[in-house]
């Protein structure tokens, strides 16, 4: 069968392609603009990309259209494919019927972590030699690809609470069925989908009914708006996660069933406890108390399918990470450059709270560019002065279509801070201040301009490397 597929490049409908590719299908795909790193591993896939949405892309006519969320009336190729009567699906949609049937799926939703979490969970697995299946919304390290089909019983779903497509509304993980499921959290976010946090609640709770009785749910115990989601009913034993700071760790028939006791402040450290007792550490290379938290979900979702605890605390302790998250780009002449996904208030602070942990008084840069359609609409713009505390110089990049003006942002700073419109200018400005010791994370949710690999290059060049 000959699939193409609308808005290949975005994170969750590349992994699907890699999943058709890998059942035999013929794969092809548009999208608006294509970019590493989701370019690089279709093209490895053997999948053909095709940039824009021609009509004439379809042509020959494919036996079925994947259309992405992102995809709306009016787009050359959707109205091609409704008027010439070609069938059509969501992602969510065929990653149900032709993947997930009779599979235990584990599956991770919240407003943070979703990506890290599920590489995780995908990764203990693997090393307990379970062969899980999975989609992941990113690019993972230490695998192949970011989805694979798997050759056991078990498949790892990043379950995102984004709607599906433009013919159906709902969030995808209501298509999903898991029968473990993690909440990490749960904040408001999508403001170009929902009005409001009880919005998205309500979708949070399609998917808790989807749960099995016999199955699990995972959550913290400090999350009031998943209280309020379990509070609307639910049919499912939940076992609760908590982070702790070392020597907090609680027992008693009251104690959250799952606790991380922090060991160290950048997290690099912590200790596992299951039902008052500790089961050990792990210590890894990731920053962070939120990749605390994702390591704990991870550990105790592993544990629901069989996985023992010790064994899947030595597979986090040699986890590899996920592309574009803190991922390590290069050290030139002592400056370090981050690449991050943080596209979010609170992922920024956790992130750069994390790395602060890890640097000690080093300096910090932060380089951000606020593109979500979020970030757009300015739903979380009151929040993002505060999120930036950790860092010592700020710099906002002002993209083109965020119809907001972020001149108040650097004005409620609690750092230095100052506005970009310009990613040449940024280079220049980060070339010339900059010095050893220094860290820059670059954070956005896009391509940026590539300013990444213009970066590193300038700073080659300044050190007389390139």
């Amino acid at each position: 069968m000959h699939i193409h597929i609308l808005g290949i490049c975005g994170t969750f409908m590349g992994s699907l392609a890699v999943l058709a590719k890998a059942l035999g299908h013929q794969v092809s795909g548009s999208d608006a603009s294509v970019y590493p790193p989701m370019s690089t591993q279709l093209a490895a896939q053997g999948i053909e990309l095709m940039e824009g949405y021609a009509a004439t892309h379809l042509q020959p006519r494919p036996d079925l259209v994947i259309i992405g969320n992102a995809m709306s009336r009016g787009n050359a190729a959707v109205e091609y494919v409704l008027n010439e009567g070609i069938p059509y699906t969501s992602g969510p949609a065929w990653l149900a019927q032709q993947v997930l049937q009779g599979k235990h799926v584990i599956g991770v939703a919240g407003t943070h972590g979703k990506t890290t979490t599920t590489t995780m969970v995908a990764w203990v697995l693997e090393q307990a030699g379970l062969q899980p299946g999975f989609l992941i919304g990113g690019v993972p390290q230490g695998f192949e690809a970011s989805a694979r089909l798997g050759g056991g019983r078990y498949f790892v779903v990043e379950a995102d609470e984004y709607d599906s497509a433009f013919f159906d509304k709902r969030s995808k993980f209501v298509h999903y069925a898991p029968r473990t499921a993690i909440l990490n959290n749960l904040e408001f976010d999508h403001a170009d989908i929902f009005d409001d946090l009880a919005a998205i609640q309500k979708q949070f709770h399609h998917l808790v009914r989807t749960v099995p009785g016999q199955g699990q749910i995972l959550m913290p115990a400090d999350e009031p708006a998943l209280d309020e989601v379990i509070a609307k009913g639910c049919w499912t034993p939940v076992a609760t996660m908590a982070l702790v700071t070392q020597g907090q760790a609680v027992t008693g028939a009251s104690a959250p069933v799952w606790q991380a006791e922090a060991l160290t402040p950048d997290g690099s450290s912590y200790a596992i406890w299951h039902q008052g007792h500790c089961q050990g550490t792990v210590v890894w290379p990731l920053t962070g108390l939120h990749n605390v938290r994702n390591g704990l979900a991870a550990i105790a979702a592993a544990a629901h399918v069989g996985v023992a605890i010790d064994v899947a605390i030595a597979a986090l302790s040699a986890f590899p990470g996920v592309k574009r998250r803190m991922e390590l780009l290069g050290t030139v002449d002592g400056v370090t450059v981050y690449d991050d996904f943080a596209h979010h208030p609170t992922a920024i602070r956790t992130t750069l709270e994390g790395l602060r942990g890890r640097v000690g008084q080093q300096r910090i840069w932060a380089i951000i560019e606020p593109r979500s359609n979020t970030m757009r609409l300015g739903a979380h713009k009151d929040g993002l002065a505060a999120s930036v505390a950790a860092a010592d110089q700020v710099i906002w990049y002002q993209p083109s279509g965020l119809d907001w003006d972020l001149a108040p942002v650097v004005a409620d700073s609690p750092v230095p801070a100052a506005v970009a419109s310009d990613v040449p200018a940024v280079v220049a400005r980060l070339v010339a201040e900059t010095r050893p010791g220094d860290a820059v994370v670059i954070m956005s949710n896009g391509g940026f301009g590539g300013i990444h690999q213009k970066l590193l290059a300038a700073l080659r060049t300044k050190a007389g490397e390139a």
